[in-house]
Order: C-alpha cells, then structure tokens, then sequence
C-alpha cells in the first residue's frame, strides 16, 4: 500500500504524505548549541511529535549529542503523586532510549533517591557516565498537574542552576500550552497569572506554525506524485483558504476526498471536493473537531469566545491570559485581530454551540422550499419570529454564552431550516459589532435550470447603554450586500437591554430602506 494523509498520530516517512519535520523548527539546533532550556508549543494535531521525534533523531545522528524525545503522557493518571509521575517519566525515558539510542549512550539501571530529588539524581547520574551531553525533549509535558508538574519543573529548574555540574545540557518542554499557563497547571490563579512561571529559566517558546501556502502545495503535490491525481485549478488554494494551513485539517480534507468521497485517481480533485469534504467533515465531528470543540465549555474559553461570536470588544485586564489560553489551544489565529482560526473552526464552533437549538426547532424543513425550488426566506423569518416569542426568553436565560445567546438561536434555527440544502456562511470577529450570514442555496428549476439562490443577512444586539444600532446596521448591510453583489437583504436586531420591552412587544418584522435604496427586512426582537 502506497502513502496516504495522515490523521492520526506522528508521521512516518515511508506511509505518509509529510512536509519535511526539521524544516517546521529551524531555531531549535542553534538552541540547543547554546546549551539551552526552551519550550515548543502548538494546539493539537499540528505536528509536535512528529518534528520533535525527527529533531532528536537528527541530532544524535550528527554523532555530537545524545537526544531523546519521550511522552509525558503516562503519567498524566498520577495527579499530584509526583514519586508516581517521576517513575512513570523515567520509565519512558528507559523505554525510548531502548530504540532512538545506540547503546554506549542509553542510561543503566535509576538511582535510588528520595521522591522528591529522584528525576535529577537519575539525570544528573546519566550525564555523567553518557559519552556524549544529553538533550531531553519532554513531549506531552502538560499531561502532568499540580504538584506533580511543579515538582519535575523545580527539578529541571535546580539541575539547571547547578550546571557545570553533570545535568542535560538542554530541555525541551514541549505541549499544547506557553509555559506562562504552567502555573495554572500547577495550581495557580489561572485569571491572574501575569509572566510568573515555576519554570523562569527558558530561554525562548518556540510556536510549531501552521503549514504555509507552498507547504500545502508541496504536500498535495506528494499525493499527485505518488498517485498521478492532479488537484484542478484553484483546489490547493482553495484548501489553504478553508483550513488556514492547519496541518490536520490539510491532511483530513484531501484524505475525505480520496479516501471517504472517493474521487478516483483518474479525476481530478476540485473546489466541490473540497467543500463536500469540509461539510462532510463539520457534520461527523471528527474526533479532532470533537475534542476541539470540547473546550467552548470552559469558563476562559466561553469569555473569549462569547464575545467573538457576537462581535463585541474584548474586556480584559493587563494580567489577564485568558486570550493567550485560547490562542494556545488553536481555536483562534496566533496574530491579532482575534478571530476564528480558519473558517472551518469559524463554522464548527457555532453549529456546535447552537446544535441544540437545532435539535428544538420543529418546524419541518421541506416547508420552507417554494414551489420552484427555491428557499422561502420569509416565510423562515416569519416562523423564527413566532418561534422566538414563544421561546427566546428562556433560551437567553440559561446565562450559556449569554453574549451570543440570540445570535446563536437565530442561526441555529436558520442550520435547522436549510437542513443540509443550503449553505449558511458565517463571518464574525471581536469589535465588528455584528455577524454577517451568506445564505447559498442551490436548485433547479422545474424547467430543469440549475440555480444558486443567495441570500445576505446582517445579525446585531442593541446592548444596554449603547444606542439604537439600526442606523450602523442599515450602513453595515449596504457594504455586506455590496460584497455579496446582492440588490436586497435582512437586517435582525436583538434588543438585550435591561428593561427593553417585553418579547411580544418588540418582536416585529417588517422592510425599510437602506442608505442605498435597498429595501431591507428588518426583524426586530
């Protein structure tokens, strides 16, 4: 069997489709040779492991050092029994020098030593004897919590202070995570941690980026090579354009297409593909989505989040790192503005948080489709408005993401109605004020003419001490509709003041014109 994209676990050589490890981390040989302390970090499914393990290969291949990567991961079971996470470590390391060193450089039988001091006695005992100097690539180090990571952070930190004395002449952290949120991980004030760190001895955090528009270009072209499939004109731009260069959402889309759609050798790969690989990928949550998504759920996700999607500043103090967390964790772009991180995420993280609306709306979908095919958008915004009355004040008081609250039903209800048919786009971004939707809805005709219906609409809140945003709204929708190249669109206003008049009472529907002259639906509620 010949090489395929991978999308699960470390890349290999010989089975996978794979953009050259040492050249995702040029800095790091240089760090190294300056007998360096440092941390690599990047979300997951990015390639970590796979560079790290080509890193340390490569290092000791160069016959001047003995490098070794080795997973923290299992003893993540061990809490705070840090006697626990240091023989689970140890145990690692033994194992993996068995296969990545020659002999004459793997450590003998660990020293006995108290708990407490056993992982820099057994390194310390190691690069004494080792002929060549040590350099660890801890992987996965935030697997370990509380007292057991502050207790292997002051080892690594004590064994450094002690240099010249024997010691690993470099140590590389390497997670999901900057070593500054090393400190919540360890027990400490995860909304205040400013740049404290129990590990204030690296010299530098290296952030494993995304692939590159070449590197896309570069990986697809392996596949062509290998396979003779060509991509069709504007399909490798149009993959990095969804995915941002995320290297398991490349890897998952061309896989979809080859492996799941299965678009034969002999035809080429096109845009289509793509986005029937994107939806396809969006409605099953795969497990990389999945577990993403998972983490809306926390508290210093949610107060990042909950004002993106609703297009609202971000209120943040100085010593706040909530901001550099959700970074870390991938779900938006590693340079301001924030933002989603690619506009699979940008899709992924809202249907995920308005699925249950999905799931509450009864209104049948097939009755929003007019006699020639076509979507009834009106007849959905009048039903959402009656929906809405019944319901939205309780939705809105569940306190989930209450920023978005509104927002969310109202796109939920609208994924719910075009039920798969369609397609809503969704643009959103901290600041902006608004979320604007790009309806697409294709049909033929019953005179058999296909057709693509497209429908713009702009969602904003009046929010308690700002003013009436219809005026900003109307301006706002203009320059959507200009950018849709579209003569008409909605315009919906959430009233989230204290004290705004009851549900029934300001729930409306009606039409006005823009200052272009356009006429607008205007829904109010």
């Amino acid at each position: 069997m010949g090489r395929r994209f991978n999308t699960a676990g470390p890349c290999l050589p010989a089975e996978h489709y794979m953009i050259p490890a040492l050249s995702r981390l040029p800095e790091v040989p240089g760090l190294v040779d300056l007998k360096a302390y440092f941390v690599v970090h990047a979300p997951r499914q990015t390639g970590k492991t796979t560079a790290l393990r080509a890193l340390a290969s490569d290092l000791t291949a160069q016959g001047r050092y003995a490098a070794l990567h080795f997973s923290c991961e299992a003893a993540r079971a061990a809490g705070d029994d840090f006697g626990a996470a240091t023989l689970g470590i140890l145990q690692r390391i033994k194992e993996a020098a068995r296969w990545q060193l020659p002999p004459d450089l793997r450590p003998s039988a660990w020293p006995m030593a108290p708990a407490a001091a056993l992982l820099g006695t057994a390194l310390r005992e190691w690069a004494e004897v080792c002929p060549r100097p040590l350099v660890l690539f801890f992987d996965e180090i935030d697997a370990l919590r509380g007292q057991s990571l502050i207790s292997i952070l002051s080892q690594l930190r004590d064994g450094y202070n002690s240099r010249p004395a024997p010691f690993p002449v470099s140590v590389v952290l390497c997670g999901l995570r900057d070593v500054r949120d090393y400190k919540a991980a360890a027990g400490g004030d995860a909304s205040r941690l400013g740049t404290s760190s129990p590990f204030n001895i690296k010299l530098k955090s290296l952030r494993l980026g995304d692939f590159t528009p070449g590197e896309v270009a570069d990986l697809y072209g392996q596949h062509t090579t290998d396979t003779g499939q060509q991509f069709a004109p504007g399909a490798v731009d149009h993959a990095y354009e969804l995915t941002s260069g995320q290297p398991w959402l490349v890897n998952a889309l061309a896989q979809e297409v080859v492996e799941e759609i299965g678009v034969p050798a002999s035809e080429p790969i096109t845009v289509e593909h793509l986005d029937q690989a994107k939806e396809r990928l969006i409605l099953t949550r795969a497990t990389h989505l999945d577990s993403l998504t998972a983490r809306l759920a926390e508290p210093r996700v949610r107060r990042i989040i909950g004002p993106l999607i609703a297009g609202d500043p971000l209120a943040l103090d100085p010593y706040d790192d909530d901001l550099s967390y959700v970074r870390d964790l991938g779900l938006i772009a590693p340079n301001p503005p924030v933002r989603a991180a690619n506009p699979i995420y940008r899709e992924v993280i809202v249907r995920v948080l308005s699925a249950s609306i999905q799931e509450s709306v009864t209104a049948d979908p097939r009755t929003f489709v007019r006699p020639d095919g076509g979507f009834d958008l009106p007849k959905a915004l009048s039903e959402f408005a009656d929906w809405w009355v019944e319901n939205g004040e309780f939705l809105t008081s569940r306190g989930y993401y209450n920023e978005a609250a509104a927002q969310l039903i109202l796109m939920g209800y609208l994924q719910r109605a075009v039920n798969g048919t369609g397609v809503v786009e969704r643009e959103y971004a901290v600041g902006s004020g608004r979320i604007d939707l790009h309806l697409r809805w294709p049909y033929t005709t019953p005179d058999g003419i296909p057709r693509v219906q497209r429908e713009g609409i702009e969602i904003k809140a009046w929010r308690t001490g700002r003013s009436n945003p219809l005026s900003s709204g109307l301006r706002q929708v203009d320059r959507y509709l200009d950018r849709l190249r579209l003569p008409t669109g909605t315009l919906v206003i959430f009233d989230q003041r204290r004290g705004a008049p009851s549900i029934d009472e300001r729930t409306t529907l009606t039409t006005t014109a823009s200052p272009a002259g356009r006429t607008i639906t205007l829904l109010t509620g």
